[in-house]
């Protein structure tokens, strides 16, 4: 029987390309949305309030946290710990007490409960919360900048990032290479592999470890 998985952030970059992935893999994905996603999926639309009373009643047996938003989208920092933290701590939290052992969650390189940058701290005090949950499996992706469409989303200093990621990426060698861009959907397959495993403990994914698992 196709293990079943909940994933939330089906309509932005990584987890509408990590639906696909998942759904070639012959599992059975079911999402918490709260506007169509467009993907084949079996999708839940509610607001995000109420995802974490929806969460018991899937019966999945892996829970993905792909959301995420930027500050120029969210608008202030209040708005961006909404979802980058409150969103995302409430489902692991609603997963973990419907029983859901295996928890996915796409952080960002550099994240860290105690840095002074705020979004870093955000997405590291995110981690944090999640450790605390207690999953048998616990998966952390820390990518660093995600190269793929966006449209408009894209801030200025991003869109020049990614431009010049092919040069750039030629100097981040060794442990720097965790700085460098990566395609989004290598990130993607990395989550389509990594839910198969059963292996427990908390898995923390740089760059490199995302292409390892992403290439099978």
């Amino acid at each position: 029987m196709a293990r079943k998985i909940l994933l939330i952030g089906a309509t932005g970059l990584v987890g509408g390309q990590a639906v696909g992935h998942l759904e070639a893999a012959g599992y059975d994905v079911r999402t918490l949305v709260r506007r169509s996603s467009g993907r084949t999926a079996k999708e839940t639309i509610a607001p995000p309030e109420r995802w974490p009373g929806l969460v018991g009643g899937t019966g999945a047996d892996v829970a993905i946290c792909a959301i995420g938003t930027t500050m120029r989208a969210a608008g202030s920092q209040s708005a961006f710990r909404a979802v980058d933290y409150e969103i995302a701590v409430a489902f692991a939290g609603a997963a973990r007490a419907a029983g859901i052992r295996h928890m996915i969650a796409v952080s960002s390189v550099g994240a860290d409960a105690g840095s002074r940058n705020f979004y870093l701290r955000t997405k590291g005090e995110m981690e944090q919360a999640l450790i605390g949950f207690g999953f048998d499996r616990l998966d952390i992706l820390r990518p660093g900048l995600l190269r793929g469409e966006r449209g408009a989303e894209r801030r200025p200093g991003e869109r020049l990032g990614i431009a010049l990621s092919p040069v750039v990426n030629l100097l981040l060698r060794g442990r720097l290479d965790r700085y460098a861009a990566i395609d989004s959907d290598k990130v993607a397959q990395a989550i389509g592999r990594l839910a198969e495993l059963v292996e427990k403990g908390t898995h923390i994914h740089h760059n490199r470890d995302v292409r390892r698992i992403a290439a099978g």
